[in-house]
């Protein structure tokens, strides 16, 4: 595992400050649509590097026995808080440190119905090592859902430089760091926002739909109950870090017994593609 790496359980921690139950209840919904459910009664749930703990407590709250670890003491302290904050009285769910990579430790846990890794195995170092060894702490005929950040070819070189900086530059330059990035992004995403209300005015259509459909994205809520601040600063700093195309991961889990069901990509830009497998009998 690389020696350098971001400090993901700080940031969880500042997160945590911006939790409360709309974010909550997002989480839940979020959850409910990747997995395409109404509960998770009577099931198993895996959340594997449980960072802040949101999505332990989303599967708790839809009726799941949850098992949480993290390899982060500090993500795993924001998930014990976030438990004793919204499920105090929770026998049904454990929290314990523990890494991805670590074979020993995972093949101690149960079997799940349902394995969760949202955005963690590609932080390991040794992402497909990760997938393969969380893969087997999938139940028979259980559902493992993932999301990995998806390969952009020259352009994800481009980011493993950003990230490199962040980890060179002091503490406290690292926010201007984030915040200007934020900023070309937040530019880029304006203008293309505004061709495309040129390009619908040219075709005669309604210019002002795309420029809306971006202010509506803007001023609503975060997508997954998540805070735009801390996801960009994770996705800024977020070391170690490797991609993914999505035609790769669903071979590498096809050769291991595992069926796509849904796949929901990023369109080829930057973001996590979000796989759901079931394992085969």
């Amino acid at each position: 595992m690389s020696e350098e790496r971001f400090e993901f359980g700080a940031n969880w921690r500042r997160f945590l400050e911006t939790v409360d139950e709309e974010r909550v209840a997002a989480a839940i919904a979020s959850l409910r649509r990747l997995l395409r459910v109404e509960t998770l009664a009577g099931r198993r749930f895996l959340d594997v590097g449980s960072g802040s703990g949101l999505f332990s407590l989303a599967a708790h709250r839809l009726g799941a026995t949850v098992h949480s670890f993290d390899f982060d003491p500090q993500s795993v302290a924001c998930t014990r808080e976030i438990q004793s904050r919204f499920a105090p009285a929770a026998p049904d769910w454990t929290i314990e440190q523990g890494s991805a990579l670590d074979s020993g430790y995972l093949d101690q846990l149960e079997p799940a119905d349902v394995v969760y890794s949202w955005g963690v195995l590609h932080h390991t170092g040794e992402m497909w090592r990760a997938m393969d060894l969380v893969r087997e702490r999938v139940a028979s005929g259980g559902t493992l859902a993932i999301a990995l950040y998806n390969d952009q070819g020259e352009i994800t070189g481009r980011w493993v430089g950003v990230k490199r900086l962040y980890q060179r530059l002091p503490g406290l330059l690292r926010p201007l760091l984030v915040g200007t990035v934020g900023g070309v992004m937040l530019a880029d995403r304006v203008a293309r926002s505004i061709a495309g209300a040129f390009v619908r005015a040219a075709t005669l259509q309604n210019p002002l739909q795309p420029v809306r459909q971006f202010s509506r994205r803007l001023a609503g809520p975060e997508p997954r109950g998540m805070h735009r601040w801390y996801d960009l600063v994770d996705w800024v700093g977020g070391w170690p870090f490797e991609v993914a195309k999505p035609e790769d991961v669903v071979d590498f889990l096809s050769e291991r017994g595992f069926r796509l069901r849904w796949l929901t990509t990023c369109g080829g830009k930057l973001g996590c593609n979000e796989f759901v497998f079931t394992r085969d009998p």
